[in-house]
């Protein structure tokens, strides 16, 4: 947007409102108790002052000094915000007063109304944060004059060159459906069974991200990861092949893998299905290229120990800069939180291909939401961005029935490798072959695939077998 925005202080947030509010209107910030919209308040104030700006936090509920110091322990610097203090102090419970002739609404507005009034002409602020302006409810004798009230006070600091942000308490027996209306944008905070979510449902005069997004509260405050959009990015680059270091390998897939492709490498436990990932990596750190693994399950100091049992020196990619291994704990972060890491270890790091070890383990972090729709989006912009994505993916039978993946996500693939377990003459044997490669053609034999202490080894093209798609392979005479 050509616009000048105001940021709101929390980088994911200004993504979703495209660059951040648009100055001089009124926005509101609704949830639930506990949902963040004290924080988010924060968060708006002190951007506006470590730029210079004048800003100005109104609490009806809430004292300054308890505000102060929740602030503080989230390192929050409040030493150039003014305070307007409207709570009830706790002489307002030990006094005593009747109101005879008005309703305590009539003798309260007046002096509320006239402080407010004198401390927005005094300090002329740029940014204004009110919280609750639900309690200005509490102020006027029915909801039209509650709805005028509140209208005529935005228009009073807006016309002023405001930016107002301000939140509600609303629940069924007080709706703030009418605040909805009189505000230039809503932002809705909920605390969901999948974790904290944040959601702009208007947002007068711009475009925004649409969709839920995740959110986490925390000692540094409030970070929001929006929802990944694939088509928004997009990179040029080459379309070349990437060899992978194995030329038997290579014979089978044409040449190799393209840059830019989703590749599925698909087998049962055990069967090297990482391995023959990181051979792809092994080569890529050879003409200088960084890549990053996500494993979700196996241990950092286990992985690098058991490729270097196998001549793959993942230790010295890593000192050099050409190897990432993140350790994910599925449980801890939301598929948005994910795409952020993901995003910064491509848009900043430069990383040229991307392994996510498993899409089991990225399923967990899901907690109950649909899996093929999250990764869909992440592969394709992976896919846009010219980054080579494999997706380990684990069958749970080790012979029998082939199936190439379990979860529906062979659409997504570029490129299917997969690897089986089979039975010869008593011994435990594996084979490796291509199901699907939409770039070019593939070899259709199926190769014998060993992992040696001197590496990955594919061998010759097993055409004096039938039946080694079901495990049990028979010689043909």
């Amino acid at each position: 947007m050509s616009e000048k925005r105001l940021p709101t202080g929390i980088p994911g947030l200004d993504e979703v409102l495209q660059g951040g509010f648009i100055p001089g209107r009124a926005y509101l910030a609704r949830g639930g108790p506990g949902t963040g919209k004290t924080t988010l308040g924060l968060h708006f104030l002190t951007a506006g002052a470590a730029n210079g700006e004048k800003a100005l936090f109104i609490t009806l509920g809430e004292p300054e000094a308890m505000i102060r110091q929740n602030a503080e322990r989230m390192g929050f610097d409040l030493s150039n915000v003014a305070f307007l203090d409207l709570s009830p102090t706790p002489e307002f419970f030990a006094q005593v007063e009747t109101y005879d002739i008005f309703s305590p609404a009539e003798v309260e507005r007046e002096p509320t109304t006239r402080k407010i009034v004198e401390q927005v002409e005094k300090l002329q602020p740029s940014r204004v944060f009110i919280d609750a302006m639900t309690q200005f409810r509490y102020l006027a004798a029915d909801p039209f004059q509650y709805r005028k009230q509140v209208l005529s006070f935005l228009r009073f600091l807006v016309e002023r060159g405001t930016t107002v942000l301000f939140t509600s308490e609303g629940s069924a027996e007080a709706p703030d459906a009418d605040l909805q209306f009189l505000s230039d944008g809503v932002i809705d905070l909920e605390y969901a069974p999948e974790g904290r979510i944040l959601a702009v449902t208007k947002f007068r005069g711009s475009d925004f991200l649409s969709g839920r997004h995740s959110m986490r509260l925390g000692e540094r405050g409030m970070e929001v990861f929006p929802r990944l959009v694939p088509e928004v990015y997009r990179r040029e680059f080459a379309l070349e092949v990437i060899s992978s270091g194995v030329p038997e390998l290579d014979e089978l897939l044409h040449g190799g893998l393209e840059r830019g492709t989703i590749t599925i490498i698909t087998g049962p436990s055990g069967v090297g299905k990482t391995t023959l990932g990181l051979q792809f990596m092994k080569e890529a750190a050879g003409r200088g290229e960084r890549s990053v693994v996500y494993t979700f399950e196996e241990g950092v100091e286990t992985l690098v120990g058991r490729c270097e049992a196998i001549n793959i020196p993942v230790h010295a990619m890593m000192e050099r800069g050409t190897l990432e291994v993140v350790k994910v704990e599925p449980l801890r972060y939301t598929p948005d939180e994910f795409a952020r890491l993901v995003r910064r270890e491509v848009e900043e790091e430069g990383s040229h291909i991307v392994m996510i070890d498993s899409i089991a383990g990225y399923r967990l972090s899901l907690r109950g939401e649909d899996l093929v729709s999250h990764l869909h989006a992440l592969c394709k912009y992976l896919s846009n961005m010219g980054v080579t994505t494999l997706l380990i993916n684990e069958v749970e039978y080790i012979t029998g029935e082939f199936r190439a993946t379990e979860v529906g996500i062979s659409y997504l693939a570029d490129n299917i490798i997969f690897l089986r377990f089979l039975e010869m003459r008593g011994e435990l044997h594996k084979a490796i072959g291509v199901l699907k490669k939409r770039l070019s053609d593939f070899e259709k034999t199926l190769r014998e695939f060993q992992i040696t202490r001197y590496g990955v080894k594919v061998g010759a093209p097993l055409t004096g077998l039938r039946g080694i798609l079901s495990g049990t392979p028979e010689l043909i005479e």
